[in-house]
């Protein structure tokens, strides 16, 4: 059986992506592909329509195996995704909100529409992100949907992998660094913004290399209060504690050594 690779962001995006469809409702399941990222409908225009053909055109032909020359592709073929909070309902959850997304109910990600274009060459809305049932008759929901089972493979194999690094290995609470880790991955791992990267790779390293050393810098802290305790009762430290107390002491006296000569 050859060996699947989970850790490249080819397939990081493709789960993210459908992970992500498992939160939204569209028109058709055609419509949940898209072919050009956009900030709002007003984008839409002569230059990202034949931007669009040419991501579309590269998409089919990394699909199909076969050529596409985006002249071949109309204007219907496209589907535009646009980041906006137009379809999130409004929130009073902070007080004194500095963004849209401060004003608005909490989503799980960047939440977006799918537009394309009827016969008639109208722009119409294809798809919802965070959205249950009919886009006219459904309402706004974060609860329906889920991470793939390959995508919770990823997180998985990239924290076991992080952890076995040289710098991280070591530790005694090596565990709870990949556990802290994965439940961080577990609340931002759709989060990742496919509209500013396309390197979901470094977006999830980042996260886990935050989670380790937020539970070292605890350790640390903890292991410091013991070394603290036990010295007050007059007994032996930590073997840490021992040879700080101990590199500490040689630098002394090679200082006094070096001040000596002059």
């Amino acid at each position: 059986m050859a060996k699947v690779n989970y850790l490249n962001n080819k397939d990081m995006l493709a789960e993210i992506h459908k992970s992500k469809a498992t939160y939204c409702s569209y028109l058709t399941p055609e419509d949940q592909a898209y072919d050009l990222i956009l900030p709002s409908v007003d984008k839409i225009n002569r230059l990202s329509i034949a931007e669009g053909k040419r991501e579309r055109a590269k998409r089919l032909t990394k699909l199909t195996g076969e050529v596409v020359d985006p002249k071949d592709i109309t204007n219907q073929d496209l589907v535009f995704r646009i980041m906006t909070f137009d379809h999130i309902p409004n929130s009073d959850r902070k007080n004194k909100p500095k963004t849209v997304a401060d004003s608005k109910a909490k989503v799980h990600f960047p939440p977006f529409q799918h537009w394309r274009f009827t016969d008639k060459k109208e722009l119409i809305c294809v798809g919802k992100s965070h959205w249950k049932e009919g886009l006219s008759n459904g309402s706004f929901n974060t609860t329906h949907g889920k991470f793939t089972n390959k995508l919770a493979k990823m997180f998985l194999l990239l924290t076991a992998r992080y952890g076995t690094r040289g710098n991280w290995r070591g530790y005694t609470y090596n565990d709870e660094m990949q556990g802290q880790a994965l439940m961080q991955l577990s609340q931002i791992g759709l989060q990742f913004d496919e509209s500013k990267s396309d390197n979901p790779f470094a977006y999830y390293t980042a996260a886990i290399t935050n989670s380790f050393t937020r539970i070292l810098n605890v350790e640390k802290k903890n292991q410091s209060l013991r070394d603290d305790i036990l010295q007050e009762n007059g007994m032996t430290p930590s073997h840490t504690r021992q040879m700080e107390w101990e590199i500490k002491q040689k630098a002394e006296r090679d200082l006094r050594e070096k001040e000596s000569k002059f």
